[in-house]
């Protein structure tokens, strides 16, 4: 009977220690066991979830708040950053809606950016605001998109440094009523 019990213990302890190693070897995209952000701070997948209420780069505003803004400062670059998928073409399927005046700079937001596609951000934030590192620009996305959290982290780190933080993004402006307008992705070059 006791060399029954301490096989059938044996065993159990020798299942228990492989499922254990092999929870801890098979970390995916499906559960937390990888890591959310990249060494240098930018949020690498997950893009859709919650937001942190501000952001330490920027100011973060409210609908209201922006409204005030472009009243005070109407040239104030409003960039969308909203993704739309890239195959040397932007592939876009449906209508993208955005805030009248803005510039639509899609796939910016990524955690991981490809360098040709931190030259033409770089390039466009230049131009936009006419080199001038202390001009107005408000980064937007959706509400609960990290994509322009890691656009305005990035504008940050090229210096600079009025930067508003748009957190509910076009979301926010349709829930006011607010009219839009179809936006068009500024070209990639080739």
């Amino acid at each position: 009977m006791l060399l029954r019990y301490l096989t059938i213990l044996l065993f159990l302890v020798v299942i228990t220690e492989s499922d254990v190693s092999a929870s801890e070897n098979t970390g995916s995209l499906n559960d937390d066991s990888f890591e959310l952000f990249s060494i240098d701070g930018y949020r690498l997948y997950r893009y859709r979830s919650p937001t942190p209420r501000t952001h330490e780069d920027g100011i973060t505003i409210t609908t209201d708040q922006l409204l005030e803004l472009l009243t005070r400062q109407p040239q104030t670059v409003l960039l969308d950053v909203q993704p739309l998928r890239w195959n040397r073409v932007f592939l876009q399927t449906a209508p993208r809606h955005n805030l009248p005046g803005s510039i639509w700079l899609p796939n910016v937001g990524e955690g991981e950016l490809a360098p040709e596609w931190e030259t033409w951000f770089m390039h466009h934030l230049q131009r936009l605001t006419n080199g001038d590192k202390q001009f107005p620009v408000v980064i937007y996305c959706r509400a609960d998109c990290w994509m322009s959290w890691n656009a305005l982290k990035r504008a940050a780190r090229a210096g600079y440094q009025t930067l508003y933080w748009y957190r509910n993004g076009v979301d926010g402006w349709a829930e006011k009523d607010l009219k839009t307008q179809i936006a068009q992705p500024q070209p990639f070059p080739e």
